[in-house]
């Protein structure tokens, strides 16, 4: 059987770039059991309450829910379980500095397999205010109506 080749994203996190400020992002592996990969496989998994956090020099996510693999036999998973996060030790470093400092948070923005290989997109983040959120959703309409008022315009012109 040939390999795979690309990517293929199972599950993405989009309130985290709501909620968050986006400054740093990394691409970390996942130290998953042979049930979790099946269900991976099968396109099932949320990131909604998902954080990562650094324990003794290693990086862990939580609270990623990946379901049970629907054929699995007494040796399933946990489907909330703590995972392993592959990285460099500099990036924990980094990233464990960077949290300790304070105002910063670890969240998953996205899972996916790339070349056959569970990985995760993880973000350094720090929480957004409620005004900032407002003010985002405010730009974002505006940005759409000035494109619907220019494509009408340009509709009109011909």
């Amino acid at each position: 059987m040939p390999r795979e080749r690309g990517q293929k994203v199972v599950a993405t996190n989009r309130k985290a770039r709501h909620d968050y400020l986006i400054e740093d992002t990394y691409e970390a592996g996942l130290v998953l059991t042979g049930t979790e990969v099946k269900s991976l496989r099968e396109g099932r998994a949320s990131l909604v309450d998902g954080y990562a956090f650094i324990d003794g020099g290693e990086a862990w996510l939580d609270a990623v829910y990946i379901p049970e693999y629907l054929d699995g036999t007494w040796n399933n998973h946990a489907p909330r379980r703590k995972r392993k996060l592959l990285l460099h030790k500099h990036q924990i470093l980094k990233l464990a500095s960077k949290v300790k400092e304070g105002g910063y948070t670890i969240v998953p923005l996205q899972l996916y397999f790339s070349d056959g290989r569970a990985k995760v997109e993880i973000a350094l983040a720090k929480g957004k205010r409620e005004y900032d959120k407002r003010q985002a959703l405010r730009e974002r309409q505006d940005k759409r109506e000035a494109e619907r008022a220019m494509r009408q315009r340009n509709l009109i012109g011909e």
